[in-house]
């Protein structure tokens, strides 16, 4: 049974429960499975040897996770080719296809948690009231080593993104 994690974050100052442990800048990334699209899934070796920036998002059709999703978008071209910025959410693929369409995101991969909750379980963000997973940000180095974590304390507020992005720097 997974570790349960409550009193730490809310949706509207509304209390939820997080699946999963709570990682710290130092530990391994822990390994995941996720759909690329309908029928093919990744995992972290798929990103072997890059710097990952992951950006967890509830759903890509909320105000908060478009704004966060695109300002990701533009940073990605300034990281370079070392850098891959993964997004992260339980949105189908279908939805993530087409969002990615209609907002002109082509630099940052849209990644779907909604076969088997495995990334949210993984990195201590699953919501359990709403089976989506919760706004945070983790930057991996190119040993599959957490470099940076943010787990959002309120659902609806952006992340840091400048912290972020520094620390994907540090790591060039």
């Amino acid at each position: 049974m997974p570790q349960e994690r409550s009193g730490i974050a809310t949706l509207k100052g509304n209390p939820i429960t997080l699946v999963g442990p709570e990682l710290k800048a130092g530990d391994s990334a822990p390994d995941f499975t996720v759909s690329k699209n309908l029928l093919e899934e990744v995992s972290l070796k798929d990103y072997a040897g890059k710097i990952k920036l992951i950006s967890v998002v509830p759903s890509l059709d909320t105000g908060v996770c478009d704004a966060q999703t695109r300002r990701f978008n533009v940073v990605a071209d300034q990281l370079g080719d070392d850098v891959v910025i993964l997004t992260i959410s339980m949105d189908l693929p279908f939805a993530q296809e087409r969002w990615c369409g209609a907002a002109g995101v082509e630099r940052v991969v849209t990644l779907s948690d909604h076969k088997s909750s495995s990334f949210g379980e993984a990195y201590g963000v699953l919501i359990k009231e709403l089976r989506l997973d919760m706004r945070s940000i983790f930057v991996i180095d190119k040993n599959d080593k957490l470099a940076y974590v943010e787990y959002l304390k309120e659902m609806t507020e952006h992340p840091n993104y400048e912290d972020a992005i520094a620390a994907v720097k540090e790591l060039l």
